[in-house]
């Protein structure tokens, strides 16, 4: 990898990147198989309908994918948005390719009309760098939820309020 090198492209992702989407998945060690898939249902809706549900965000080394994010419009609230995926090639962890899609995902939430990002994760200590990662960003741990995923596996909530939408925008979920 050259990213120290490089400049890091952020445009939306490809089709032909599902591959990618799928290697980088795999690739962190903390997913399960049907997370993998959960994680390609929504990068293929957000390809195929850009913006209806689910937003996408992709990361490039030169013409390589190496990080992505999946966002939405939390159904149901009023401009709260929640961030499905990011996922970032091991290869280039701690090299601020995942601030700079989160930076970027938070603006573009921002410039639609989000008020509030929620994100979930899981209290396995293999997600304890994840956890630090979003407190670092400035989310705030705002539930927990006992053996949600599985036994002995909670749900850790985390959400960041976002400045007050431009004028005119909003996006009723």
């Amino acid at each position: 990898m050259t990213v120290r090198d490089s400049v890091i492209a952020l445009r939306a992702p490809r089709a032909e990147d599902r591959d990618r989407v799928r290697g980088m998945a795999e690739a962190t060690q903390v997913f399960r198989p049907d997370e993998v898939d959960v994680a390609l249902e929504v990068f293929d809706d957000a390809i195929a309908a850009p913006g209806v549900d689910y937003h996408a965000l992709g990361a490039y080394d030169d013409e390589r994918l190496v990080g992505f994010t999946l966002y939405g419009p939390t159904p149901c609230t009023v401009a709260t948005w929640d961030l499905y995926w990011i996922v970032v090639d091991p290869q280039v962890h701690r090299l601020g390719v995942g601030r700079s899609l989160m930076a970027a995902s938070e603006e573009a939430i921002h410039r639609l009309g989000g008020r509030l990002v929620v994100v979930e994760t899981s209290s396995r200590d293999d997600y304890r760098p994840t956890r630090a990662f979003y407190e670092a960003l400035g989310y705030d741990r705002a539930a927990r939820i006992a053996e949600y995923y599985a036994a002995g596996e909670d749900l850790i909530v985390y959400t960041r309020p976002l400045a007050p939408p431009p004028a005119g925008t909003g996006h009723d979920g």
